[in-house]
């Protein structure tokens, strides 16, 4: 399950650490303290001049933003590479001048090659070597003629941190991009060497090689030193937001009323003697029937034991993945002993006599209290972004729109003290509670039909959907590495999905079971189990491989892996399971997907309603990882694509 919870959740809901493509991510961040900078030189969506770094050739660029933190441009090249540009490294498109043959011989692209890479041929580093050789023609190649010595101000000063960059790139030397470079380092570094170096401390900054935003350092770039008068100027407004998803701010709208509807019809049409869809839409109950402030007490006290269970100092304390200031939040990883915790709980509570079949008779009244409390946490959660700093917003919340900002989630990481909501409502309530909720259909089951234990249906999906969740929990770490930690915000979205979603549309199958027994053979009970264990084998083994190269890619266990560097400092895997397909733990989702739904035969549609919704899920999240993809890495993704033919289901899809 690790990966994949997310994937359940709404339009989007929940690809927990199954949602991302397995990149590196492996530098330290610097954070650089706040500059206040005068208006802008160049706008937002200019076209000009950009100088590529390593070389004194320019290319037209667009200008993406602006940040005040490290005084960079963020542009992007046409071949798709993005970089962050000091301004003394941009010019007008339209002064701007090429150099004439004449003035510098020496330097005329049609004479030498540069020793840097072009924005059109994506970046490639197989070693410690070449990162050197790189470093050294970057300082060397920029360097100033003699009757411009006065301008060696202007020169850079890369600091490398090659224990921790050269080792991902050595276990990767049965790269097929790497041979290459190995050929021409050499040339390079003598070069370099021929030339007198500057004096270190005239070097400054004139770019920065960092990856854009959330993504970790790769090559570091000292500040430029700037004199304190300097600092007292007003900064110029910049946008800190990312393409809008869900159909934007109509769309946002749309799914604010469209999901607790689709919750309460899935509700009343299962409880119909026939839930066909001929007998769409189901019957409306008095509307008082749909309020129980037990119900709503039960959901809260469930959620408080679930609160201090999460707070008691056991467990792990796991690092989250770097933020874009460079930090790393600590998250209490306990949620194997939570669950454990839990049904020590419920054991005790079923001694003492508690029927947990209310949980089945009062399913409804129970999902409407859920719905009240993920109201209430969104509008604390919105109210408390908008006396955030701009640094701790989400990227993909931040719309100026109150709708789509509400439900996308406005906040990145929002905390009470050391209390991670995000983290909490994701991992536990709806998670452990979707587990109980099947506990109960079961026992239901065995009320209603007179039956002395579960039927074989019952007992598969029970025992399917908790290893998903247990499995889950205890590869709990695996979540703080995926896009609703990275990248989306704690909004609407994540806590319906979290608290309503997962615990009252998951636990369909198995209540439907309860009224709508389906008995099994031998071979399609060993046929099942056989097409689970095949699906969750491959679930988890391409998430725990992705997980374990972005966390430590410097692991000898990883050295056979194959990758494709991109211009962001990341790397992507081209080998392994993620050589195969390009999302094999979704593959791995659908296969357990489709055992979960067997059980409920074939005598009606809705229980195969989980089955549909997460191929329509899985198909838009593949399309949206392309598109994001594509703009953030450039031309290494298409050669990523043409290495990797198929996106989800080999040979078809």
């Amino acid at each position: 399950m690790g990966n994949s919870l997310q994937s359940r959740l709404s339009p989007e809901f929940h690809i927990p650490y199954g949602s991302q493509q397995a990149g590196l991510e492996n530098s330290t961040g610097t954070s650089f303290g706040p500059v206040t900078m005068p208006s802008l030189k160049y706008q937002k969506g200019e076209m000009v001049m950009g100088r590529w770094p390593g070389s004194n050739l320019y290319y037209e660029v667009k200008v993406l933003g602006y940040s005040t933190r490290s005084q960079l441009y963020t542009v992007i090249y046409k071949d798709g590479t993005e970089l962050e540009l000091k301004e003394q490294d941009i010019r007008n498109a339209a002064g701007f001048q090429l150099r004439s043959r004449s003035r510098s011989r020496s330097r005329s692209p049609s004479r030498r090659r540069s020793r840097s890479r072009s924005p059109a041929r994506t970046m490639r580093r197989s070693s410690s070597r070449t990162a050197a050789a790189v470093a050294a023609a970057a300082i060397t190649e920029s360097a100033p003629s003699s009757r411009k010595e006065t301008k060696l101000k202007d020169k850079i000063e890369v600091t490398l941190s090659p224990l921790q960059q050269t080792k991902a790139a050595e276990n990767n030397s049965n790269n097929k991009h790497e041979a290459k470079e190995e050929n021409n380092t050499a040339s390079k570094v003598t070069e370099s060497e021929s030339k007198a170096e500057p004096e270190p401390e005239k070097l400054q900054s004139r770019y920065n090689l960092r990856q854009r935003k959330d993504d970790s350092k790769q090559v570091e770039a000292k500040p430029e030193q700037l004199d304190k008068k300097d600092t007292k100027l007003t900064a110029a407004p910049v946008s800190l937001s990312s393409p809008l998803d869900f159909g934007g701010k109509i769309g946002a709208f749309f799914w604010l009323l469209f999901l607790p509807a689709w919750v309460l019809f899935v509700i009343l049409q299962v409880n119909l003697a026939d839930p066909s869809l001929v007998n769409f839409p189901p019957p409306l109950p008095p509307l008082e029937t749909f309020w129980d402030a037990q119900a709503f007490g039960f959901v809260i006290l469930w959620v408080l034991f679930q609160a201090l269970l999460y707070i008691l100092p056991v467990g792990k304390l796991s690092d989250g993945m770097p933020l874009r200031s460079g930090e790393r939040l600590k998250y209490r990883t306990n949620g194997f002993f939570a669950i454990v915790v839990s049904s020590l709980s419920v054991a005790a509570a079923m001694f003492q006599g508690v029927d947990l079949t209310y949980i089945h008779s009062r399913f409804l009244q129970l999902a409407v209290a859920s719905f009240v409390v993920s109201v209430l946490l969104s509008v604390y959660l919105y109210a408390r972004s908008r006396c955030t700093s701009p640094e701790q917003l989400a990227l993909g919340g931040n719309s100026g729109n109150v709708v789509y900002d509400f439900f996308k989630g406005h906040e990145l990481n929002p905390r009470i003290r050391n209390f991670d909501l995000k983290f909490f409502c994701e991992m536990r309530p709806g998670l452990i509670g979707w587990c109980l909720i099947n506990f109960a259909m079961a026992l239901a089951e065995m009320k209603q039909q007179g039956l002395d234990v579960p039927s074989y249906s019952m007992i598969l999906v029970n025992l399917f959907q908790l290893l998903y969740v247990v499995d889950g929990l205890w590869n709990e770490e695996a979540i703080l590495s995926t896009m609703d930690f990275i990248h989306d915000g704690f909004g609407f979205m994540l806590a319906f999905g979290d608290l309503v979603w997962v615990p009252f549309t998951y636990t369909l199958q198995a209540y439907y079971l309860v009224s709508h027994p389906n008995p099994l053979s031998t071979p399609a009970l060993a046929a099942i189990v056989i097409l689970k264990l095949v699906g969750f084998y491959i679930f988890r083994k391409s998430n725990s491989e992705k997980n374990s190269f972005r966390r430590n890619p410097s692991d000898p266990k990883l050295s056979h892996l194959k990758t494709i560097p991109t211009a962001t400092g990341k790397s992507l895997l081209v080998s392994g399971w993620w050589g195969v397909v390009r999302h094999p733990n979704y593959l791995g989702d659908l296969i357990m997907a489709l055992a979960w739904s067997l059980p409920c035969g074939f005598s009606h549609l809705l229980p195969w309603y989980y089955m549909i919704y997460f191929i329509i899920l899985l198909v838009h999240r593949d399309s949206r990882d392309m598109s994001e993809c594509r703009r953030k890495y450039g031309s290494a993704w298409d050669e990523y694509c043409r290495t990797v033919r198929y996106r989800i289901i080999p040979r078809v899809y």
